[in-house]
């Protein structure tokens, strides 16, 4: 992620007008009087400058703060440390680092044969395979860059050496690892649940047949281009090969009944669950498995360290950007200034769908989390909308925007680790946003979806 930073500082300006014209609204509007206008003005003019999110955030915060002198200069250093002062947010270094040790501990790959000798007699067979590896893999990192990249060259190249068309392969990879913040564990929701101060539990409870539901919504697309396009079924099932796979992966596939099963029945909590997972993963990787090795050890430890920096800079940053909307009550203005046509449950859940789809194109899902929930949350609330059922919505929203550029993560991962241009890979993930869109319809608007779920373990 570091490097995808120093990649924004290097690039050139966007439009050098845009940047100009960003640069004198900051001039002019706190002479005249419009702080918070200042406030996203500076926040654009950061961002168009190439800045890094988490910088942008705390620097227009820092520049509001020096203008309007409303509070001392030293409250935004505390503000930034109590956004991340919050157990929850421990989860997110261990989920990281369970999801780098299982893929290079060799888990990734039993998963998939696993899921080949199971799903490959179906017609496309090796499309489903993908779908499935990811729902028993989403069960395990959490995160849909962590899918794309560790099952990602896996999936890609079997699908290509199947003879399946290059586009068709990379999409329904990068389709099928937006699951994986979806069912649980999920990263961002931890950081929704800390935002919103909602049960992360519930959160991961809620995601868990909506995951499913984007799962087979997947297939039925698969099915349908695989007949178009005469795909075959890539194995012949066998009982044998099938318990054999399944004898392989059977450690590996008790990651995820051992997290999920554990907070369901509240053995513990999701950041007990991230610890576990990271001692499982390490038992089968170093002593079952014997597969990860000191240096691959050393090499995860350092990605966790940095991806967990970057995340947590941003959370910390956006928190200080919350604050400041709440104590100048942008909140309850959006509110009231929304009222006028959105008043009705409908409506503002079809707005907030169309504002996170737009967002998600060009921000990251951690830095989107943070800045609008504080936004959106209570005017969804005020109608009656559960804000578990809410964050079900906002995550699978942003998942969509990982699919999209110019922003787009899972499709960079994608395109390095395939060696297949940005571009191919974004035509051939296009036919797999329709069944994605439909599920979140569904999401949106049955919350029994996502809602039946927590409700029965938490009632």
């Amino acid at each position: 992620m570091s490097r995808l930073s120093l990649m924004r500082w290097q690039r050139p300006l966007i439009s050098p007008l845009l940047a100009a014209l960003a640069i004198l609204g900051c001039v002019i509007l706190p002479l005249m009087g419009h702080d918070l206008a200042f406030l996203f003005f500076a926040l654009f003019t950061l961002l168009v400058l190439g800045a890094p999110i988490a910088i942008s955030l705390a620097g227009a915060c820092l520049m509001f703060v020096l203008i309007t002198g409303q509070v001392p200069n030293i409250v935004v250093a505390h503000r930034m440390i109590n956004g991340i002062d919050s157990f929850p947010l421990l989860a997110i270094p261990f989920f990281i680092f369970a999801g780098s040790l299982m893929n290079n501990g060799g888990i990734t790959e039993r998963i998939f044969n696993f899921a080949k000798a199971l799903m490959g007699w179906m017609r496309g067979g090796l499309g489903h395979v993908n779908v499935g590896a990811s729902i028993v893999f989403s069960g395990m990192s959490g995160a849909a860059v962590a899918d794309a990249g560790g099952l990602g060259m896996i999936e890609v190249k079997a699908m290509k050496d199947a003879g399946y068309d290059e586009e068709f392969a990379v999409g329904i990879t990068a389709a099928s690892s937006t699951i994986g913040p979806i069912i649980p564990p999920s990263l961002p929701m931890v950081i929704y649940g800390v935002m919103a101060s909602a049960s992360v539990g519930q959160l991961f409870a809620a995601g868990l047949i909506p995951g499913l539901l984007m799962g087979v919504m997947l297939m039925l697309m698969i099915f349908l281009i695989s007949r178009r396009r005469g795909y075959q079924r890539d194995a012949v099932f066998s009982l044998r090969v099938l318990g054999h796979t399944f004898k392989r992966a059977f450690l590996s596939l008790m990651t995820p009944i051992i997290i999920v099963g554990g907070i369901i029945t509240g053995a513990f909590t999701p950041t007990e669950a991230a610890v576990a997972a990271v001692f499982y993963a390490l038992a089968l990787g170093g002593i079952v498995y014997r597969t990860l090795t000191w240096k691959k050890l050393l090499k995860v430890s350092m990605e966790t360290i940095e991806t967990t920096a970057v995340i947590l800079f941003i959370v910390s940053a956006a928190s200080i950007f919350a604050w400041i909307l709440t104590s100048n009550q942008v909140t309850q203005n959006v509110i009231a200034l929304m009222g006028n046509f959105a008043d009705s449950k409908l409506a503002v859940l079809m707005m907030a769908n169309i504002v996170l789809i737009i967002v998600g194109c060009f921000m990251e899902t951690i830095a989107a989390i943070t800045i609008l929930v504080p936004v959106l949350l209570p005017m969804a609330v005020a109608v009656g909308v559960d804000p578990v059922h809410f964050g079900v919505i906002m995550v699978l929203n942003l998942m969509i925007g990982l699919l999209t550029p110019p922003v787009g993560m899972v499709l960079y991962v994608l395109s390095r680790v395939s060696n297949v241009s940005f571009e191919r890979c974004m035509r051939g993930t296009l036919p797999f946003l329709v069944p994605l869109v439909i599920s979140l319809l569904l999401v949106t608007f049955v919350p029994a979806i996502s809602m039946w779920l927590p409700s029965l373990i938490y009632r």
